[in-house]
C-alpha cells in the first residue's frame, strides 16, 4: 500500500521537486510510446501523472495493462509542465508527477458509462450504477455542497441558541394528508408504526417540555405521487420556537436563508424579503409560490368581457367563475400551431377548457376572439392593460382555481420561451395569510390546507362558524425563484381551540383522542405559545447547485415511481419474514 501525502487536487508549482504519493482512480489514459500519461482522480480533483520508460521500466510495463477506473497508488517527483502544456483551467495544471513506484489496489470492469460525461448514459442507467455516477465531478460537487449547507445550518442555529434534538423514526400513524409508510410490529401483532411525514407533534411536545428553541436536520417520509422535485424520503430543516409570533419566525427564516446562500454561493440576499399575502400572490401570479424574477402579471379581464359579445366568458362569469389574462411581449409571431400546443398543455395538466387570445398588431387587437370585442373596448384594453405592439393577450375563463393554476403555469412557460427570466438572479419572498381550510368536494368536508395544528388568524376567530372558507391561518411559506423552500405556522396551543378545529375538520372526539390524545393531554400541563417551520433541505441544495431536479443532490435517490434501480427496492421478502410479522401478501389477481 502507498500512503498518500497529497490529494489529487492539491499539487501546484510550489511542490515542484518534491517526492509525493497519490491515490485515486484512472480517469484518462494516453499511450505515447515511451511515455504514458494518466489523469488520476479523487474527490479533490485531478493530477496528470507520467510513466516514463527511462525512469522505471518495470512500472512502465505494468501501467500498460491498466484500464479506466482502476484504483492505484503512485509515488513520484513533481515536475513542471512545458509552457505549451500548462492547463490554466485545472488547479494542478502547472505540474505533472513523474512516477517511480506503482501499487495496484483494484482493477475495474469496463465502466457501463463514461464517468467523465454523465450525458453518455440515460438517467435510468446511471441510477442503476449510482455509486459510479457519484464519482462524477457534478455529483461530488453537489454532495459537498449539501455537506457544507448542513454545517452552515447547524452553526447558524447553534449561534442562535437552538438545541438539536432527535425525534423518533418509528411513531404513531396519524394519516392526515399524504399516506404514511407503515412498519408492522413483530412483537405486537396487528399493530403498526409509521415513518414520520414530519416530526410535527414531537416538536410541539418539546415546546411543552420547555425546550424553547429546537431544530433537527431530519429524514421524513411520504407515500405520495412523485415528480422531479419530490422523493418518498426527503430531508428537512425542522425548527420550532416558543413565545414567538409570525414576524419572529419570518425574521429567523430570512436570516437563516441569507446565511446559507452567503456561506455556500457567496450571494448576498436582501436583509428583508418581500411579503405577499396569499390572495395577492394568486391574483397577480396565479401561484402561491410565485417567481418574481420577471413581470407578466395576471390581469383582470371580467370588466371588458361584460362589455363584449363573447358569450362563452360571460356564461362563466354569470356562474361565479373568473376570467383573467396575461400579456406576453413579442409573441405576435406565434403560429396557430404554437398557440394550440400551449392550449393543449393547459388542458392536459391543469384542466383548462381552452385558451383564448388576441394579438396586438399596429396598435389594434386582431385574431382569436378579437371580433367579439368592440373597437372602443379594444382601445381601452390596449391602454389599461398596457398591450404593446407585437404582444399577445392570453385569457382563460373557468373556476378560480383552474384560472389561477392555468395562467400561473402559462406565465412560467412563456417566461422561459421569451427568455424573460434572469437565471443568475435570486428572488426570495414570503407568502402569508393562507386560507385555514379548503372545501373537499369528494368528501364533503373542510380540509386543513397546512395541517390541523395551524392556528387560525386571531382576527378571524369569529368567522370559524359563520364564514369558514374565509378564515385566514397564521401560516407562511418561504419561496425562492418559484420554488417553495419551506413553510410553517403559529401552532394552536389551547386545547379547547384545538378541539374546535378537529371538529371543524370532521375529526370526531373519539378519532381525535385516538390519533392525537397524547398531544391534547400535554396541552393540559402548560403549553406555551409556539410556532415553527420546516425547510426542504433537498430543494435548497437543488437550487444552490443549479440543478432542476432533486435527484441530483441526493446520494441514493428513487425514481419518480419510487423505485431504487440500484438495489432493486422495494423487493419481495421471504415467507418466514411475513410469518414473523403476521402478514400475508394478497396479489392483485386474488382481490
Amino acid at each position: 500500500m502507498i500512503k498518500r501525502t497529497h490529494t489529487c487536487g492539491e499539487l501546484c508549482a510550489k511542490n515542484i521537486g518534491e517526492t509525493v504519493s497519490l491515490n485515486g482512480w484512472i480517469s484518462k489514459s494516453r499511450d505515447l510510446g515511451g511515455l504514458h500519461f494518466i489523469d488520476l482522480r479523487d474527490r479533490y480533483g485531478r493530477t496528470q501523472i507520467v510513466f516514463n520508460e527511462d525512469i522505471n521500466k518495470d512500472v512502465f510495463d505494468r501501467v500498460k495493462k491498466l484500464g479506466l477506473e482502476d484504483v492505484i497508488g503512485i509515488t513520484g517527483k513533481v515536475a513542471a509542465r512545458p509552457a505549451d502544456a500548462v492547463n490554466k483551467n485545472l488547479p494542478t495544471g502547472e505540474i505533472d508527477v513523474e512516477v517511480t513506484d506503482l501499487f495496484i489496489y483494484n482493477e475495474s470492469a469496463p465502466p457501463p458509462f463514461d464517468i467523465n460525461d454523465r450525458n453518455s448514459a440515460s438517467e435510468e442507467h446511471r441510477l442503476k450504477y449510482r455509486y459510479l455516477e457519484l464519482r462524477t465531478k457534478e455529483l461530488q460537487k453537489n454532495m459537498i455542497t449539501r455537506h457544507k449547507a448542513a454545517i452552515a445550518t447547524r452553526n447558524f442555529l447553534n449561534d442562535h441558541n437552538f438545541v438539536e434534538i432527535e425525534t423518533p423514526v418509528l411513531m404513531k400513524s396519524t394519516p392526515e394528508g399524504a399516506r404514511d409508510f407503515l412498519v408492522p410490529s413483530r412483537l405486537h401483532t396487528g399493530r403498526f408504526y409509521a415513518l414520520p411525514q414530519s416530526p410535527q407533534t414531537y416538536k410541539q411536545l418539546l415546546m411543552v417540555s420547555g425546550f424553547d428553541k429546537y431544530f433537527q436536520i431530519v429524514k421524513c417520509f411520504r407515500d405520495e405521487d412523485f415528480r422531479a422535485d419530490r422523493q418518498p424520503e426527503f430531508t428537512q430543516i425542522d425548527i420550532e420556537m416558543s413565545f414567538v409570533d409570525q414576524d419572529d419566525i419570518i425574521k429567523l427564516g430570512t436570516d437563516l436563508t441569507r446565511h446559507i446562500w452567503k456561506s455556500i454561493n457567496n450571494v448576498e440576499l436582501p436583509e428583508k424579503f418581500p411579503v405577499f399575502n396569499y390572495h395577492d400572490a394568486m391574483e397577480r401570479y396565479g401561484s402561491d409560490k410565485p417567481d418574481i424574477r420577471f413581470g407578466m402579471e395576471l390581469q383582470e379581464i371580467a370588466g371588458y368581457v361584460e362589455k363584449s359579445d363573447f358569450n362563452t366568458f360571460k356564461t362563466i362569469l354569470d356562474s361565479g367563475g373568473r376570467v383573467k389574462g396575461l400579456v406576453c411581449p413579442n409573441a405576435s409571431s406565434y403560429s396557430r400551431k404554437v398557440i394550440d400546443e400551449l392550449e393543449d398543455y393547459l388542458k392536459k395538466y391543469f384542466g383548462a377548457k381552452g385558451l383564448a387570445w388576441m394579438k396586438c398588431v399596429d396598435g389594434k387587437l386582431d385574431g382569436g376572439i378579437s371580433k367579439f370585442f368592440h373597437e372602443s373596448v379594444q382601445n381601452n384594453m390596449i391602454s389599461e392593460l398596457r398591450i404593446a405592439d407585437n404582444s399577445v393577450l392570453f385569457m382563460v375563463g373557468d373556476t378560480a382555481s383552474t384560472v389561477f393554476s392555468s395562467l400561473g403555469a402559462l406565465r412560467l412557460e412563456l417566461g422561459k420561451r421569451e427568455n424573460l427570466i434572469d437565471a443568475d438572479a435570486w428572488a426570495p419572498l414570503w407568502v402569508v395569510d393562507f386560507p385555514l381550510v379548503g372545501w373537499n368536494e369528494d368528501n364533503n368536508r373542510w380540509d386543513a390546507l397546512h395541517h390541523p395544528f395551524t392556528s387560525p388568524h386571531l382576527d378571524d376567530l369569529d368567522k370559524l362558524d359563520s364564514d369558514t372558507g374565509n378564515v385566514r391561518s397564521l401560516g407562511y411559506d418561504i419561496v425562492m425563484n418559484g420554488y417553495e423552500l419551506g413553510g410553517g405556522s403559529i401552532r394552536i396551543h389551547d386545547k379547547d381551540l384545538q378541539a374546535k378545529i378537529f371538529t371543524l375538520l370532521g375529526i370526531s372526539d373519539d378519532d381525535a383522542q385516538e390519533k392525537f390524545g397524547f398531544l391534547m393531554d400535554a396541552f393540559r400541563f402548560g403549553a406555551p405559545p409556539h410556532g415553527g417551520m420546516a425547510f426542504g433541505f433537498d430543494r435548497i441544495i437543488m437550487l444552490l447547485a443549479g440543478s432542476n431536479q432533486i435527484r441530483d443532490v441526493i446520494a441514493f435517490p428513487k425514481t419518480t415511481s419510487a423505485l431504487s434501480l440500484m438495489d432493486d427496492s422495494p423487493s419481495p421478502v421471504s415467507e418466514k419474514q411475513l410469518e414473523e410479522l403476521h402478514l400475508a401478501v394478497i396479489n392483485d389477481s386474488e382481490e
